[in-house]
């Protein structure tokens, strides 16, 4: 094949993506990266391509300008109801098992559709659940759909496509779950738009699993033609993130051209007509009655909710009036931490993703505050929500200073999709800290979620008010190691994408 870019030009470009991106081209698919980085040349304004590689390689590029630049080196044609195989093993036994079983205990189904693209794909999933559950307006259905384009994730939230992206898909998709629109457009019904929920996020550096973007306990993770751009290295701590992101017996579904990469040793392999996915199947360690989760690569520490290590004052801030709480004798004293042999060896456990045994040790009376946190986490984790939120409505009994408790609490309502309670709980914990910038953050993310712009961006700016006055690359422990350079890139893109 002819290429438009010099092979001299075309290798330095290769080297660029692979040091700065953590992407992958070798040069049997250089053709790939010709034809994306040309489109990428005319989204930042540039007609010549082989200035525009130049100028990229030269001169530092923003964190936003980098991350548009790799959402169109990774772009892949995405359509409804692709790989159609995948969709038949959903339908007739992966969706159908896990309905059955969430009948018996809470009906509620977690999904994340990573590197989403313009939404074919989440909606796809929304449609394909709508059809098995007829009661499905009584189940506490979550789609989550994420990508590191804000700009791509608003024509997602728009919902508007062209015959194109119908071109694999059965004719009874189109006719029944989209509107005509002019010039050859169709819009997805409300009843499937509102069942999908957008979020930007760069699966090659963000945290996840985690509270803060939902990325927890999940049932399924779509994560298709995303991992075959990544370096190995980036590729491994990818996997590690979604495999923890993943309930005990989740699945785990990639696109058939990634199924030869050598990252899935964790994973069991589930074979159904024409597809493969992999699943989170326990392994059982010897000497132990119960089977315990292994993470994949280096182990993986997650940080528990800490109170900021240091406060800092907020002008023109207003504390929320909360009367539940108004009327106790509240004060600001710090909060020990209550660290012993107990918290220490659960906390291993959990390092693992062994929250069944987390759960089992910590299954005592008088717990320290900061094992009944572990113990709620282990249960979220788990997506037991009921367990978690009796546990916290039992912690919150007798710590009811600790704004952790309340922020925690918030997490676990709002996964049940209980806003507004979620959003009482978060005002509670800001009464208690004024500065707990995790639960502004929190309660931004809510109002966002509701379409409350005004309130969403009141919040954010009580976000950087707080932490304008530290250093860019200062860790939030809070955050659970997010720095604070990379939360104002977040908190812009995120009101990018706006309902």
């Amino acid at each position: 094949m002819n290429h438009v870019l010099s092979n001299n030009i075309l290798l330095q470009l290769e080297g660029f993506v692979a040091q700065n991106l953590g992407l992958s081209f070798p040069k049997d698919i250089w053709a790939s990266l010709e034809r994306n980085i040309i489109s990428a040349a005319k989204e930042f304004g540039f007609d010549d391509t082989e200035r525009f590689v130049k100028h990229i390689i030269s001169t530092p590029l923003t964190r936003e300008n980098s991350e548009i630049l790799a959402s169109y080196l990774t772009i892949n044609e995405t359509y409804f109801w692709r790989e159609s195989e995948s969709f038949e093993a959903l339908e007739k036994k992966i969706f159908p098992e896990l309905i059955k079983k969430r009948k018996r205990e809470e009906k509620r189904i977690r999904i994340w559709s990573a590197g989403c693209s313009t939404g074919e794909e989440p909606y796809s999933i929304a449609i394909a659940l709508r059809r098995l559950i007829p009661d499905i307006d009584q189940w506490n259905i979550t789609i989550l759909a994420s990508d590191i384009n804000p700009k791509i994730l608003q024509k997602a939230i728009i919902g508007e496509y062209g015959q194109w992206s119908f071109r694999s898909a059965p004719q009874w998709l189109k006719e029944k779950y989209f509107i005509p629109k002019e010039k050859g457009k169709f819009e997805i019904i409300p009843e499937i738009k509102s069942m999908v929920t957008f979020e930007y996020l760069n699966l090659a550096e963000d945290i996840f699993p985690s509270s803060l973007n939902n990325t927890n306990a999940m049932d399924i993770i779509f994560c298709r033609n995303v991992l075959m751009y990544f370096t190995q290295n980036r590729a491994t701590q990818t996997l590690r993130g979604l495999y923890n992101s993943l309930i005990q017996g989740g699945y785990l579904v990639v696109s058939a051209s990634e199924l030869s990469l050598q990252n899935y040793a964790e994973f069991a392999t589930v074979n159904f007509p024409g597809v493969v996915f992999y699943r989170k199947i326990s392994k059982k360690i010897e000497h132990q009655q119960q089977q315990e989760l292994t993470v994949i690569g280096e182990e993986y520490k997650p940080i528990i909710f800490e109170l900021p290590l240091k406060h800092f004052e907020i002008e023109e801030k207003t504390k929320p009036q909360i009367s539940e709480i108004e009327n106790e004798n509240l004060h600001k004293t710090e909060i020990p931490i209550n660290v012993d042999s107990l918290y220490e060896e659960a906390l291993s456990l959990y390092s693992q993703g062994s929250y069944t045994d987390v759960i089992s040790k910590l299954q005592k009376n008088n717990l320290a505050v900061d094992e009944q946190i572990l113990l709620i986490r282990a249960y979220a984790n788990q997506g037991k929500l009921g367990d978690a939120l009796k546990s916290c409505e039992k912690a919150i009994a007798k710590n009811k200073v600790d704004p952790r408790l309340h922020y925690l609490y918030a997490t676990i309502l709002q996964e049940n999709s209980q806003l507004n309670e979620a959003i009482a709980a978060l005002k509670r914990a800001i009464f208690l800290d004024s500065d707990f910038v995790l639960s502004y953050f929190s309660l931004g993310n809510i109002y966002r979620q509701q379409g409350n712009m005004r309130n969403t961006k009141k919040c954010y700016e009580n976000v950087l008010s707080i932490i304008n006055k530290r250093s860019h690359d200062d860790i939030l422990l809070e955050f659970e190691g997010l720095n604070i350079g990379r939360l104002k890139e977040i908190i812009n893109a995120s009101l990018q994408v706006s309902i």
